[in-house]
């Protein structure tokens, strides 16, 4: 069974409701009422006039505000103001005077057993014709509101607007970067995959098996926004394997996981440029090098990774020279999903002639 569309009808009843509520406030504050007699007549004007105030709400809603002040037309729209406020004054004399509403109170107005506004012989003397500066007065207030709920209703959009576009803006840039990141990866990785080849045949068949597994992880995982924890884990792993296939005994590489790991949450391919960057500057052909790749939970909340590796003079070890698309486009991946959670320390030399890269990530 369809739900009701409630949202569709929410603002017709609200308006219905205000200005349900507006008559009825005109109606108990009229302070002529309960002490005199009213004529039919003066029913049908204040019907007419009600109806003028809506039209006019109306017009100036719709019409006067979005064309003329958010148009910067602020003279135009203050002289359309003012037309309005005099249109619908002038409607509301013309119904009065149609309805002979005039002489009519007067005669239902007088004082019991007063003559009113009789003179001397019993001739009728009706009152002299007053400017009606209540009906102006509520006039302008309706415009008021008008114009008011126009302009916030316009801001409420234009916010709702720049969000859905923000929000567009950063996952077009987001699948842009990640676009990025995976093409940067795989050109290296296969290269490495074919110098294996010549070298050990075996190896290179499980290098292939491995890097299977990888994509499979890149196909059906990064597309979405996360992914668990220990699905991103075991795809660095799968990296360092498929690395250490082609180092020889002078790179030493060391690991570090969490045992258990606890399961959350995380961006997909968001660690491994930091691990790629330390095995494409850390490793040497002629000198011993050594590579470390820790990550820690200290708190199922808290996810820390430390990548160090040794410091070589030739390829500059930067992160934002020198290190690739990938790694410039982690910094950014950081500050688009966790801003304001996350610490990225990088020391280009430390004491043990290193370059280290220190990540600290509040996840959720």
């Amino acid at each position: 069974m369809a739900s009701f569309p409630i949202r569709r009808y929410l603002t017709p009843l609200i308006h219905v409701l205000v200005w349900g509520l507006f008559g009825l406030s005109l109606l108990l504050l009229n302070p002529i009422l309960g002490r005199f007699s009213i004529p039919p007549q003066f029913w049908v004007k204040q019907v007419l006039v009600f109806a003028f105030w809506v039209g006019a709400f109306y017009l100036t809603a719709y019409v006067s505000v979005p064309r003329l002040l958010f148009r910067n037309r602020i003279g135009w729209f203050v002289v359309a103001i003012l037309l309005t406020a005099a249109a619908v004054m002038l409607l509301s004399q013309l119904t009065e005077s149609w309805l002979n509403l005039q002489q009519l109170m007067d005669q239902h107005l007088r004082p019991p057993g007063g003559n009113g506004n009789f003179g001397g012989g019993g001739q009728f003397r009706p009152r002299p014709r007053r400017f009606d500066m209540m009906s102006l007065l509520t006039t302008l207030l309706v415009l008021g509101i008008s114009t008011s709920m126009a302009a916030v209703q316009k801001w409420q959009t234009d916010t709702q607007r720049r969000q859905e576009l923000e929000q567009q803006k950063v996952n077009s840039e987001l699948s842009f970067l990640k676009a990025q990141i995976n093409p940067h990866f795989f050109f290296n990785t296969l290269n490495n995959i074919y110098a294996l080849t010549v070298i050990d045949a075996d190896a290179a068949r499980q290098a292939i098996h491995t890097l299977s597994r990888m994509m499979r992880y890149v196909l059906y995982e990064t597309p979405s926004d996360v992914t668990s924890l220990s699905k991103e884990l075991a795809f660095v792993q799968d990296y360092v394997a498929l690395m250490k296939l082609r180092l020889t005994e002078r790179v030493m590489v060391e690991l570090e996981w969490p045992a258990p790991v606890r399961d959350v949450p995380i961006a997909p391919m968001l660690l491994l440029p930091y691990v790629e960057n330390a095995f494409k500057h850390g490793v040497s052909a002629t000198q011993p090098s050594r590579i470390l790749v820790a990550v820690r939970q200290p708190t199922p909340q808290v996810l820390e990774l430390e990548v160090s590796n040794t410091r070589f003079v030739a390829p500059a070890t930067s992160l934002d020279e020198g290190s690739g698309i990938g790694l410039a486009n982690t910094r950014r991946r950081l500050d688009l999903l966790y801003p304001g959670r996350y610490t990225l320390r990088v020391e280009e030399a430390t004491l043990e002639g290193e370059f280290r890269v220190h990540l600290t990530l509040q996840i959720v």
